[in-house]
């Protein structure tokens, strides 16, 4: 996959499992790690799509798993489970991903 986004999303993940390594809340630990993978998933099988269309549907599924990973570390934050400035520099990653997702899909919607 040759898109910038997907290589952010990547390491991104990887970010979310050392993150998340020693957890000690099963529930919450599963669901941020399967929302972090689900924007990497996402990219993916949206860029099989045949259209351009298409393939922005599946980068917004990706930015709504982005809001739920920001809401995965927000809770994180506030039951002590990670420090301040873990959540500060993990959900800045969490945000730039975001971002680049948005961009991506107006210059799919220009293109269309």
């Amino acid at each position: 996959m040759d898109f910038p986004v997907y290589a952010n999303a990547k390491a991104f993940y990887g970010e979310i499992l050392k993150l998340t390594e020693g957890l000690k809340d099963f529930a919450l630990k599963s669901q941020i790690r399967r929302a972090a993978l689900s924007i990497i998933l996402n990219i993916a099988e949206g860029s099989a799509k045949s259209s351009d269309k298409e393939f922005a549907r599946f980068l917004e599924i990706s930015i709504g798993s982005a809001n739920e990973v920001f809401a995965c570390l927000d809770v994180m934050r506030s039951n002590g489970s990670i420090s301040h400035d873990d959540f500060n520099r993990v959900s800045s990653m969490c945000e730039e991903i975001a971002k680049q997702l948005g961009g991506f899909i107006k210059k799919l919607k220009n293109l269309g």
